[in-house]
């Protein structure tokens, strides 16, 4: 038998036994065919590469990653990832959906790659209702029932209205689920379950959702997955305690690595190969950290072609000359090189195309300074304000309170050390505009802005100096999305984002550097976080904890009501969401 490539003397990874053995792989037809330390010259190999000193890993395997996120394409970041090793991702394009719905989503899929991407059904467009966040577009029964015939849709992504699931079984999102467990009885549901445990626990799972994401703490990582959840990493979540839970109960068959959300400037730096390395260096050994990027994804996927180096696999693998810096040498998509160290980054051939409509999405009024002033209607001189806190690590939130001085009959909010936060519909639907107050965000005067704002992307601007707020605005109309900061009334970083305010098809350096300028510049006005982007961008996301602010006002996330600003027996406060 003639074959079309022969591996000699690689240390490859053996799956079952999660160690390293000198072995000669011969692949052919894009798969792994015979693996031996047998010489097998006789098998006539169109081509023959000594592979001494190296390691052979299968292809990593990144089952749930929102490839906006990377504000890029499919076909730039596939060429992009596979650099990293990264050879199937099981992509989430809620983003996309949020804005454009089905027919966006319909887009997405089209792109042809060299890496495999499957999806995942957004189960989250919008991530709560219709009555709490205005989207672009709404993937609901129709839409789903649709996608479930889509042989590449392999999942239900990540589900997150936790009210909905767990104690409304007429809501869309559990009309949702029991589509899918109707249609597709096996296919996994993925969940989105932050700092929920005990008996709430037990009233989500009844769902039928069976893994988790979100930010991972030590003291309740066994139980999450003694309740039978499968554990999905993120980078905030691969810490040394959390590997400690992993690796001391030999639980690597219950979770894996992934990426969820990585900006365009981290991607100029790696994509999951970084967690893998991080995972690494944390404590766990290398082969588990392998085991847990390749096998356990695919078989938490039923991709049971692929994850191992074994005969009839997928031959997707990589060439490493160093286990503890996970040093990539080269990569291999079905058999064929798509990567060499060293190479610059590539830019495909050929990119999608979307319709003119998708560059023109950002459709709301220009704010004046009139719409800055917030006028209260009280009698007393200083009135009590719920205000946003945000953390310096991860993206959670708590609700505080404060008295704010009433001057001329406005919110003296300034003085008090506080930023505005408002957040505009921008889809021209219903134009509304809702305000919040956050603590002391940032140091320096100015604002930033954005409609990368989780997961409607409605136009979201925050800052203490309302000239600043105001040329930040103006600013996402006229580039029709993206990111900006001003600073002291003057822009001082931008990144446009053309493409329904979320995506550009910019070369990844060039887009990579642009984000780069913006989160400096966040970083150089005061704004403390150990990811600024995310940080800002998920201010107006829903479902994560505590408080949050959506064009329709400022919410408790878990009850899913929605604060005022002013306290009621204090007085009211004048258009507070404003249509």
């Amino acid at each position: 038998m003639k074959t079309d490539l022969l591996i000699k003397n690689a240390w490859v990874y053996q799956t079952p036994t999660r160690n390293f053995a000198k072995k000669n792989v011969a692949v052919t037809q894009g798969k792994f065919y015979y693996i031996s330390s047998v010489d097998m010259e006789h098998l006539n190999a169109n081509e023959t590469i000594e592979a001494e000193g190296q390691y052979m890993i299968p292809g990593f395997i990144d089952i749930h990653l929102h490839i906006e996120s990377s504000m890029t394409t499919p076909a730039i970041f596939s060429e992009t990832a596979l650099g990293y090793g990264v050879t199937t991702v099981v992509a989430d394009a809620h983003e996309m959906g949020n804005v454009f719905g089905l027919e966006g989503l319909k887009h997405f899929m089209a792109a042809e790659t060299k890496m495999d991407i499957f999806h995942a059904i957004p189960s989250s467009v919008p991530s709560t209702t219709v009555d709490l966040e205005t989207t672009g577009g709404v993937i609901a029964l129709e839409e789903v029932r649709e996608l479930l015939k889509d042989p590449r849709v392999i999942c239900l992504g990540e589900a997150m209205n936790f009210k909905g699931i767990a104690y409304d079984k007429d809501s869309l999102i559990r009309q949702i689920i029991d589509l899918c467990q109707k249609e597709r009885p096996t296919m996994p549901l993925e969940g989105h379950i932050p700092k929920i445990y005990d008996q709430e626990l037990a009233d989500f799972l009844m769902s039928g959702i069976s893994s988790d994401h979100t930010h991972q703490f030590p003291e309740y990582l066994l139980e999450k997955i003694q309740a039978g959840l499968f554990i999905q990493f993120q980078d905030k979540s691969i810490t040394p305690e959390n590997m400690a839970v992993i690796r001391d109960n030999q639980l690597f068959d219950f979770a894996c690595f992934i990426t969820d959300d990585i900006m365009v400037d981290d991607f100029l730096e790696g994509h999951l190969n970084k967690n893998v390395e991080k995972a690494i260096a944390c404590g766990l050994p290398v082969e588990e950290a392998i085991y847990m990027t390749t096998y356990t994804p695919a078989r938490r996927m039923s991709l049971l072609d692929r994850g191992m180096i074994a005969p009839g696999k997928v031959a997707d693998f990589m060439f490493v000359s160093d286990l503890e810096s996970l040093t990539i040498e080269q990569v291999y998509k079905s058999g064929e090189k798509v990567f060499t160290k060293g190479q610059p980054f590539h830019y495909p051939e050929k990119i999608e195309t979307f319709p003119e409509s998708y560059y023109q999405t950002v459709d709301c009024q220009k704010l004046t300074f009139d719409d800055l002033t917030l006028n209260v209607e009280t009698k007393k001189e200083r009135v009590r304000c719920n205000v946003i806190q945000k953390q310096v690590v991860g993206t959670f939130t708590e609700r505080i309170t404060k008295e704010l001085t009433v001057k001329e009959g406005a919110l003296d909010w300034q003085a008090a050390g506080l930023a505005q936060l408002i957040v505009m519909e921008r889809y021209g639907i219903n134009g509304n505009i809702a305000r919040a107050l956050m603590d002391d965000p940032l140091t320096g005067i100015g604002a930033l802005g954005t409609t990368w704002a989780h997961d409607h992307h409605n136009v979201m601007l925050m800052g203490n100096d309302p000239e600043s707020i105001l040329v930040a605005q103006h600013a996402l109309l006229e580039m029709q999305g993206g990111y900006v900061v001003v600073n002291q009334g003057k822009i001082v970083a931008t990144c446009p984002l053309p493409i329904g305010g979320i995506l550009s098809q910019a070369p990844i350096e060039e887009l990579g550097q642009a984000l780069k300028g913006v989160r400096q510049a966040m970083k150089d006005l005061g704004y403390e976080n150990g990811n600024e982007i995310m940080s800002f961008s998920t201010l107006s996301l829903p479902v994560s904890p505590a408080i949050k602010v959506t064009d329709k006002g400022m919410m408790d996330t878990k009850s899913q009501t929605f604060y005022p600003l002013v306290f009621p027996e204090d007085g009211v406060l004048k258009h507070e969401t404003t249509n």
